[in-house]
């Protein structure tokens, strides 16, 4: 039986390994952390403990959006990019509803994979890693020109 539950726990581990080679790819892909020309261990050890915190968000996003869609919004996001979010879905709305419409994480990670390219076509699958790598890049740019556009306080 020891055998059994030994055999079990590596198929569960090798199970895993697509996890792993997927954030490897976001890594090398969307951070392009091959593509740092940094002379230092030292620079180069910083950069990468920073695309790592990057692309665990951009995984743990696609994951969430596929495990748990009704989650709140506020579990994934900041309050400043649900704003940026909710005003870019508003210029992309067709018309306005009279219902509020629900403050999902499906709801605003589509927003952000709109941003990425993402078409949203009734057969497309569910938006990957690299488009949502794509979305978060527009949308830090857009936090920051909505940040940049608040008066600064003592002016």
């Amino acid at each position: 039986m020891a055998d059994l539950a030994a055999a079990v726990e590596k198929l569960d581990w090798y199970a895993l390994r697509w996890k792993l080679e997927t954030y490897h790819k976001i890594l090398k892909s969307g951070c392009q952390a091959e593509q740092a020309r940094l002379r230092t261990a030292e620079r180069l050890t910083n950069l990468l403990a920073v695309l790592c915190v990057v692309g665990w968000r951009v995984f743990w996003l696609t994951m969430v959006n596929r495990a748990t869609p009704d989650a709140p919004a506020e579990t994934a996001l900041t309050a400043a990019e649900i704003e940026v979010l909710d005003r870019v879905a508003a210029g992309a709305a067709p018309a306005p509803t009279t219902t509020e419409p629900e403050r999902t994480v499906s709801r605003y990670l589509m927003v952000i994979a709109k941003l990425g390219g993402y078409l949203a076509r009734g057969k497309d699958p569910p938006p990957g890693n690299m488009v949502i790598w794509r979305g978060l890049t527009r949308l830090a740019d857009l936090c920051l020109g909505f940040e940049l556009n608040e008066p600064v306080v003592g002016n």
